[in-house]
């Protein structure tokens, strides 16, 4: 596949990490970044340049240059959604990835501006919607969909014909059972094990370990 010059909206992590896995596990050119005039507050990031969004249409015209939105998951993934919608009306190709180290069988649809981490497992006749992310080490069972807009991050599993709406963030470690729907703008906490359906714009909160009243001094076993 012939690769294209593309330019990383965002200046944060996840656009600093895709710009690595870009250029060392794609056909792609990352020519620099973008963002809002009013977030610049260095010259570069990595050594390319970032342009004012405001202005880069008249600087990277569209005919010449795709782009991919590397926002992170604000406000239920509604900021990367709305740079996602803007690029696309300015005209902008909005590339995928999908990591050479993901172990799929090609039988899936997957939309634009998505990003696939390594070790992703996606079975057969998976649905992704467009602008997900997918962490890294995930279990994406057959059948299973992803609504547009979501971020799943690392170690979920989606089991076999699960639905998962749009603007949904999972987190570490949650774990859906096969067959069931989790709603629009709904958030599932990092360890959270979902066995039946989630109302739209649910959040469901991982129980978080408590320390012990004995200090690892008094241990005696380790």
């Amino acid at each position: 596949m012939a690769g294209k010059k593309v330019i990383l909206f965002g200046t944060g992590d996840f656009a600093r990490v895709a710009s690595v896995y870009l250029a060392k596990d794609s056909p792609h050119e990352v020519v620099g970044f973008t963002t809002h005039r009013q977030y610049i507050t260095e010259p570069t990031v990595l050594g390319k340049p970032i342009w004012p969004f405001e202005e880069l249409p008249q600087t990277h015209s569209p005919k010449d240059y795709s782009m991919f939105v590397a926002v992170g998951f604000s406000k239920v993934n509604k900021a990367r959604a709305e740079v996602y919608h803007t690029c696309k009306n300015l005209g902008y190709e909005l590339i995928s990835y999908i990591n050479s180290r993901a172990v799929h069988w090609g039988e899936f649809e997957i939309g634009d501006n998505c990003f696939v981490f390594e070790n992703n497992v996606i079975q057969p006749f998976v649905r992704i919607g467009n602008n997900v992310v997918l962490w890294s080490g995930n279990h994406i069972g057959h059948d299973a969909t992803i609504g547009d807009h979501c971020f799943i991050s690392s170690h979920v599993v989606i089991s076999g014909n699960a639905k998962v709406g749009p603007y949904c963030f999972l987190g570490v470690n949650s774990t859906l059972r096969d067959g069931i729907t989790v709603g629009q703008e709904s958030v599932i906490g990092a360890g959270v094990l979902l066995l039946k359906d989630a109302p739209p714009q649910s959040v469901y909160r991982g129980q978080a370990t408590e320390p012990s009243t004995i200090p690892s001094t008094r241990l005696k076993a380790i």
